[in-house]
């Protein structure tokens, strides 16, 4: 598969728990593994890959209830974090992470439990740092309640105003958009994520334990809890660092994130 003028190899690889994970590569260099987060799949990721693959070999991937990749109940973190173990075994036994939202998350996760992580990048891990902002006790059950009922926009609906912080208003103009309907697609994983982010509650003791290089990103355009988040997860990790970048809510254009990525993880 082609995209952009890069060359796409498509292919799967089988978690611990025998659910099949598809992933996508391209460039070259040490490989980078993109752990999305809410809404994304490994062609929501491309745009960075992409600006990547001149100094990666990018590994980008459906998480598991999403794209080409399989399910399995009931969910578990852990299952994720396997997901991730394989595709680092599959890259060769070690790779750089990058990770954003519940995927920085993840991948913090991951490299805590001590995977073969060479390096990694974490983009506004949605951590409660301070009183406002956060996950929402209950919330993934809310949201599971709601699919189960066939009430697949109200799952986005309630998701973007209690996690991810839109105005009501705002959510209510953008069931017209063409966007809706891709995102009610993926409401059913949303509970995923709310169930990684937990109470939303910063677990520094968890964080402490990771001993690779780390930078932790946030954009200037995000909402100040989200920035704060960043910048107490990185206050919890050793030796980490924080970056500030020129962005929009909860994103940094390619152009702009991927040389800090660069820089950060090979200096």
């Amino acid at each position: 598969m082609t995209s952009n003028g890069t060359t796409w190899t498509v292919d799967t690889v089988r978690s611990a728990d025998g659910t099949t994970i598809a992933y996508e590569t391209a460039g070259e260099g040490p490989p980078i593994i993109l752990v999305g987060g809410a809404f994304n799949d490994r062609s929501t990721t491309r745009p960075l890959a992409t600006a990547l693959a001149s100094d990666f070999t990018v590994y980008g991937y459906d998480r598991r209830g999403r794209g080409d990749s399989g399910d399995a109940a009931p969910y578990a973190v852990q299952r994720e974090i396997e997901d991730v173990a394989a595709l680092i075994d599959r890259a060769g036994g070690t790779a750089y992470l990058y990770g954003l939202s519940s995927g920085a998350i993840l991948a913090a996760f991951a490299a805590a439990e001590g995977l073969p992580v060479r390096g990694l990048a974490l983009f506004e891990p949605p951590f409660q740092a301070e009183p406002h902002g956060g996950a929402k006790p209950g919330l993934a059950g809310r949201l599971t309640e709601l699919v189960s009922a066939g009430r697949r926009g109200d799952a986005v609906a309630l998701f973007l105003t209690d996690a991810v912080g839109v105005p009501a208003g705002a959510v209510a103009g953008m069931r017209d958009m063409p966007e809706w309907a891709w995102m009610e697609g993926l409401a059913h994983t949303l509970a995923y994520d709310s169930t990684v982010t937990g109470d939303g509650a910063l677990p520094a003791a968890r964080l402490a334990t990771i001993a690779v290089p780390t930078v932790v990103a946030d954009s200037t355009g995000s909402p100040d809890w989200l920035r704060e988040a960043a910048a107490a997860t990185a206050g919890a990790i050793p030796h980490a660092t924080h970056l500030s970048l020129a962005g929009g809510f909860h994103e940094v254009p390619p152009e702009v994130l991927a040389p800090a990525l660069r820089a950060a993880l090979l200096g």
